[in-house]
């Protein structure tokens, strides 16, 4: 197969450079990036020995689906694919795949998913189980609101991502003060207050052709302790009964979701499970490319064929054990020394590690996946041997930071 294949890019990321780069030059494909970091996309790509390259990086508002498709008629392109794993870019995304008449999502669903006030409303038209959710913006809006709140509730940007400014406040003077700090660093920004879902925390993972959604599996996560959410580790496996699984999937498919991948997060609840956040994108965080190593076909190549008019084949999902540690910054500071990125193999499995930060990067704390240092990544046959070994690598790595 030959043609260009556009990748949508806001940040520089290891999953689009080192894993769906390849993926297209496998299949033959010219890729190229359109983002609105160019000079930092160039800057990565000036530097030798990576796996692939693009054929060209051109700069636009990738937010502006208008300005994408005047970038690529001004650059005389008539993609073959137009694809994009970011959290923030699927509705332009799908916008432009629509106007060149290509396989993708629909916009409408992925505009609903980005916005989780969007997302509650229309979860509420098909009828699922009563939510209780806010959408502020203003104080003048937030004051009616404080006596009526089920306490203890949760703030969260409408359109926010990696837990970042997400937090479960336990009175009306907490809830106000938490919106006005938001609001001193962003006014306007619409806020969601919902009500707290208690329980332990799984993913869905997915993967559709607009015919058939294959369910590929999930993880069940470890969070911080409130009052914020970070995620601190993920195992894989869904200890679920299979009724409960099967309510998550037609919850989702009822909202739209039916196109290449979906990552969706749930709690499961003693009524069974709720929906948290519907995020019609790859995973995220690394574990792509665990999942890939686990799965018995090419998940990145598999992905791009979706976006290329290809039927889902016939999936199964990972028979291995699977677990992901993330290391996590606790205070501000310089770092000054990072330990190196490694990996060790056995028979049936392995263990590695990847620094996200390097000497010398100033941290500040933002209590979201944003305060990651580093990455443990496990796949194995048992989950004791493979809980040893985690524990054996993370008590080997140190950072040092001046405050």
């Amino acid at each position: 197969m030959s043609g260009q294949i556009i990748f949508i890019a806001h940040l520089v990321t290891e999953v689009l450079n080192e894993g769906f780069l390849p993926a297209a030059r496998a299949l033959g494909l010219s890729p190229v990036i359109v983002t609105d970091l160019a000079r930092e996309h160039r800057q990565h790509f000036a530097e030798e020995g990576r796996e692939a390259y693009p054929d060209a990086i051109l700069a636009c508002d990738v937010f502006n689906p208008l300005a994408l498709i005047e970038t690529l008629q001004e650059a005389d392109i008539a993609p073959v694919a137009v694809f994009s794993h970011s959290d923030h870019l699927q509705t332009s995304t799908a916008l432009v795949a629509e106007y060149f008449g290509l396989p993708g999502k629909d916009w409408r669903v992925c505009y609903r998913a980005k916005n989780k006030a969007a997302m509650r409303a229309h979860l509420a038209s098909l009828g699922a189980e009563p939510f209780w959710y806010r959408l502020v913006a203003a104080p003048s809006q937030l004051e009616p609101l404080l006596a009526d709140c089920p306490y203890p509730c949760v703030v969260k940007p409408r359109e926010g991502v990696a837990s970042l400014d997400v937090s479960l406040v336990q009175s009306a003077a907490a809830l106000r003060d938490c919106c006005e700090r938001l609001w001193e660093r962003q006014p306007g920004q619409p806020l969601l207050i919902e009500e707290y879902i208690e329980g332990p925390l799984y993913t869905l993972e997915t993967l559709g052709d607009g015919e058939r959604l294959e369910v590929l599996g999930g993880f069940r996560v470890e969070l911080s302790e409130p009052p914020h959410f970070v995620e601190l580790s993920a195992r894989w496996g869904l200890d679920l009964e299979d009724a409960d699984l099967q309510s998550v999937v037609r919850m989702i498919c009822d909202f739209g979701v039916g196109f290449g991948s979906c990552h969706t997060e749930f709690v499961q609840t003693q009524k069974g499970p709720r929906l948290i956040e519907i995020n019609y994108r790859t995973i995220g965080d690394g574990r792509e490319f665990l999942l890939a190593q686990a799965l018995d076909f090419p998940l990145f190549r598999t992905l791009l064929q979706l976006h290329l008019g290809q039927p889902l084949p016939l999936l199964a999902g990972p028979d291995s054990r699977l677990l992901i540690q993330y290391i996590r910054a606790t205070q501000a500071g310089r770092l000054t020394q990072t330990p190196a990125a490694f990996r060790h193999d056995w028979a049936g499995g392995f263990v590695d590690f990847r620094p996200l930060r390097r000497a010398g990067e100033q941290l500040e704390l933002s209590h979201s996946n944003k305060d990651y240092l580093g990455v443990i990544r496990a796949l194995g046959t048992c989950e004791t041997q493979l809980q040893a070994r985690v524990e054996d690598a993370l008590a080997g790595l140190s950072w040092e930071l001046e405050a």
